[in-house]
């Protein structure tokens, strides 16, 4: 299993970006797809889950009608993005994608994770 994200970087206040990752190594229809953020001093937390059974999507309140995660599938290519629109300071994090054969779940559940891609939102 390997999962690459890429898509960081500086906006402004009400801005977007999209983050992508690619995977690489295992079914996606076998496992839950998640992104994650750290921001310095503070815990992991999930910021949305694409359900592995029913394609069900999750989110905290935190982010709930201003993040959407997706998938994309071709012949060559498997990416799951993270569309982030209106960011807020509070935003700014280390993201990172992850997958396990589990269900969504916290963080902890994880076994496989993406090296993170850094987003900052300035004020």
């Amino acid at each position: 299993v390997q999962l690459q994200a890429s898509g960081g970087g500086l906006v402004h206040t009400g801005g977007s970006l999209r983050l992508s990752c690619a995977a690489s190594g295992f079914a996606l229809d076998s496992y839950s797809l998640a992104w994650f953020r750290q921001a310095p001093g503070k815990k992991r937390e999930g910021v949305a889950c694409i359900s592995k059974t029913d394609g069900s999507t999750y989110y905290p309140d935190s982010v709930k009608g201003r993040f959407t995660i997706s998938i994309s599938r071709d012949n060559v290519k498997k990416l799951v993005y993270l569309q982030m629109n209106s960011l807020k300071p509070e935003d700014t994090a280390v993201y990172y994608c992850a997958t396990d054969r589990y269900e969504c779940q916290p963080p902890a559940f994880y076994d496989y994770w993406g090296q993170g891609t850094q987003v900052t939102v300035s004020s």
